[in-house]
């Protein structure tokens, strides 16, 4: 089933029956406009060829335009008196239909508007200049005035045409040499999309694995579009989004799938867009912006979408712009338990070879992807912009290129409902001058005798930001409620959001029938662990690369693990081993799969793989089946047993290990640190049985036992130090340099290496079993690997803590 026929009814896009009933009646009353236009004809022509003696071609030009003018007449009123239907999920005709006719609204709006003022700035004038003349002795008639002023000003011609062109095109030319180039790059990052002028090509069916997302977008836009009776029920609308979330996730994509639902014009800024050399030139950006957005509200009925990506690059905390670092805030440490993680894939050992997916590990993997941020210049203007910068601000004061840009962009937020600047402006003087006059009265009866106060803008402008920043550090004026006061979250894709993903994906590219059933798509979903929906795209798009080029039209399961594994690690690497190296690293890599299957429940093996790749000889990668937000101390043991049932296997076939086991080492080290010096975590109570007479005999062989242990485990801990650079590096040191915590942490990590050595001691044939057919095959993904550990069954050894052959040789 699609993810559009499986979605809740509260998130597809579709019109009420109420809005569209008004959207059909709008179309019969345009009809209706225009026919009682066409029945005014006959009145037009008879005015002008009968009363005004015009020759019939000349009425008949002239009923032309009048009628065409009272049909849009018509239209400016009539939609001034009656709403706008909601049209968030209408049909392609209806929504057609309100582009046009917008558009007709605005075209007439602005000739009567624009008309109304110049016959008004004409007549002022006229009166102006009669009175000028009047004063300097010329006595003519009000219509006469032109015809004096013209001989007046035909002697002064040449004088006032140098001085009126010249100046002010020296100053612009000035301005334009020093500024133009820099500025022209800001603005030019300004991209307006009307209706009707940008098919984005997606829709809201098209964002997959962000439901709840789309459920809050879907809530405040529909009230966007059409909320008046919201706001007459005492709601008010929100203004502003902020998306916040890894790169990768979606936030740009959804904006896209807004902007080709909801009909109105949508404005794109990057952040770094505001980024200028000189002081001042931020603000300028930031009130072109703003002008654009209401100019294109008013052509299309009254609202405007800005939509600002990386607005961390101007929204930034203003208390860190002082020294010039507008960024620099790390991501929130993940927990103890759940790092280190190394490389772009974020494995658990500095090797490479073991991938545990979780939530902390998608969190990071996601915010890897993180792109570097970018000039607004060319790569010519970007050296010439540092150049100056560092010319006139050697001391790093220009704020980080956005100080003043936020604080104008704040001002311009809350100023979007303000009444229009000259409106305000007359009305005030007017009624000024009236009531310093004492003689007007304030009222006359019940009407008032003065202008009334101007009204907010009926225009609309409304922001959307993304960023892939914590929310702490924007400043807390920008996401207040008011301005981008709805913060929707937007998370990295699990097993269940990378299903959606793939359904929508593996449906637009041909591919074999087998890859439609659950089953396979389960497994897909499963081993596509840290996918961005871009990724699965491509390697959608790899795998039927990799069909055409065999002469197959069809993709089919190898093809797309093919795809996956390049995209992963790079091009598998034509690099055979020796047969006895292929063979050890098929071990180890065994090792850690049956250490996981045995102690870890709540994971699932999704790939297994001795082809070199990237710098890992092998890899062992698995997934959480259920999301946790909680690790007790059995899970991080059972970890350690799983990262060290590599060496352990390792011990159990050859009776020495390789160093290949470097970064299993250093992983487990930083666990059990972890557990020691953060989590306040010790070592379990060991199980000896009833075979001691007395509690004093007991407690001497524990004893003997932990010694043993310690022994173990001090030399197996990683020397350097494993919590560097991480905010638990000051409690790790303190754990390896205070005798009793250390000896907790040799303990711990003593205890999982001997579990783990009798867990493949006892497994050895499985191991061998394993590890030959890894080493025919060379990669097994996804079901490959469950059916094969489930086919060797390893089992669960009970450790013997007073048996010798418990107890392995280091």
């Amino acid at each position: 089933m699609s993810y559009a026929e499986d979605s809740p009814p509260s998130l597809r896009p579709r019109m009420t029956q109420e809005a569209s009933a008004l959207a059909y009646e709008w179309r019969k009353l345009t009809r209706a406009a225009t026919a009682v236009a066409l029945l005014t004809s006959p009145a037009w022509f008879i005015v002008f060829s009968k009363t005004n003696h015009w020759p019939w071609y000349w009425a008949l030009l002239g009923t032309i335009v009048g009628v065409i003018a009272f049909r849009g007449a018509v239209d400016v009123i009539v939609h001034k008196l009656i709403p706008t239907p909601n049209l968030y999920g209408a049909e392609k005709e209806l929504l057609e239909d309100d582009v046009v006719q917008r558009r007709r609204v605005w075209y007439w709006r602005t000739r009567f508007k624009h008309l109304l003022w110049a016959l008004l700035a004409m007549f002022t004038l006229l009166v102006g200049l009669n009175l000028a003349l009047r004063l300097g002795g010329t006595n003519t008639s009000l219509f006469g005035t032109f015809g004096q002023i013209g001989e007046l000003f035909n002697s002064f011609f040449p004088t006032l045409l140098i001085l009126g062109l010249q100046l002010p095109l020296l100053f612009f030319i000035n301005f334009a040499i020093l500024f133009g180039p820099l500025l022209f790059f800001g603005i030019k990052q300004m991209k307006v999309y009307e209706p009707g002028d940008a098919d984005w090509g997606v829709r809201l069916d098209d964002v997959r694995g962000q439901l709840e997302p789309k459920e809050e977008v879907t809530r405040v836009i529909s009230l966007w579009q059409a909320g008046e009776e919201f706001e007459k029920a005492g709601g008010k609308r929100e203004r502003g989004l902020l998306f916040l979330g890894a790169p990768g996730t979606g936030k740009t994509m959804l904006s896209k799938a807004i902007a080709t639902s909801f009909n109105c014009p949508f404005m794109t800024m990057p952040g770094s867009g505001f980024a200028q050399t000189f002081i001042g030139m931020d603000v300028i950006v930031v009130l072109i912006l703003i002008a654009r957005a209401r100019r294109m509200a008013r052509k299309w009925g009254g609202q405007c979408i800005v939509f600002i990506d990386e607005i961390d690059a101007v929204g930034t905390r203003r208390q860190a712009l002082g020294g010039g670092a507008a960024g620099g805030f790390n991501l929130p440490e993940q927990p103890p338990a759940a790092g280190p993680f190394y490389g772009p894939w974020g494995s658990l050992t500095a090797s490479g070879d073991v991938v545990v997916e979780s939530r902390e590990w998608r969190d990071h993997v996601f915010a890897q992807r993180e792109a570097p941020p970018q000039s607004t210049y060319p790569p010519f203007f970007a050296r010439i912009n540092d150049r100056i910068s560092h010319f006139m601000m050697p001391g790093g004061m220009m704020g980080g290129g956005g100080g003043m840009a936020l604080n104008q962009l704040l001002v311009q937020m809350d100023g979007v409902d303000e009444p229009p600047f000259m409106r305000r402006f007359f009305t005030k003087r007017i009624n000024t001058f009236m009531d310093a006059m004492y003689v007007f009265p304030r009222r006359l009866g019940k009407r008032s005798l003065r202008l009334p106060s101007p009204k907010p803008r009926q225009e609309q402008i409304y922001f959307i930001g993304a960023t892939n920043a914590p929310m702490q550090s924007l400043d807390p004026a920008l996401i207040r409620p008011g301005r981008m006061g709805r913060h929707i979250f937007f998370r990295t894709p699990t097993k269940d959001d990378r299903r959606d993903i793939l359904d929508l994906y593996i449906e637009k590219v041909d591919h074999q029938p087998d890859l439609d059933t659950d089953h396979r798509r389960d497994e897909l979903a499963r081993i596509t662990s840290g996918y961005s929906p871009a990724m699965i795209e491509q390697i959608c798009s790899m795998a039927l690369t990799y069909a055409h080029s065999e002469g197959r039209d069809r993709f089919a399961r190898p093809d797309i693990l093919e795809a996956m594994t390049t995209i992963e690690t790079g091009t598998a690497q034509a690099v055979e081993y020796v047969p006895e190296e292929t063979r050890s690293v098929a071990i180890h890599e065994a090792g850690h799969a049956v250490g996981s299957y045995l102690y870890q429940d709540n994971l699932e093996a999704t790939r297994l793989t001795v082809r070199k790749r990237g710098g890992s000889l092998g890899h062992f990668q698995s997934a959480e089946k259920e999301e946790r937000f909680n690790v007790w101390q059995s899970e991080v043991m059972a970890n350690l047993i799983m990262t060290l049932g590599a060496m352990a296997a390792e011990h159990v076939f050859y009776e020495e290990n390789s160093v290949g086991v470097g970064g299993d080492v250093h992983s487990a080290t930083f666990r059990t640190l972890s557990m020691v010096g953060a989590a306040a975590m010790g070592p379990r109570p060991l199980h000896l049985g009833d075979r001691f007479t007395s509690t004093e005999e007991e407690e001497a062989e524990r004893e003997r036992i932990a010694k043993r242990l310690e022994h173990i485990g001090n030399t197996i801990l990683h020397r350097s130090d494993p919590g560097a650079g991480s905010m638990y590096a000051e409690s790790f040191t303190g754990v390896m340099t205070d005798s009793t915590k250390r000896s907790l942490a040799a303990q711990i990590i003593g205890e999982a290496f001997v579990v783990a050595y009798n867990a493949m001691r006892h497994n050895r044939r499985a191991l061998d079993t394993i590890a030959d057919e890894l080493v025919d095959k060379r990669e097994l993904h996804g079901d490959d690997v469950i059916s094969l550990l489930d086919r060797v069954r390893p089992v669960k050894p009970t450790v013997d803590w007073l048996d010798k052959e418990t107890w392995p040789r280091l």
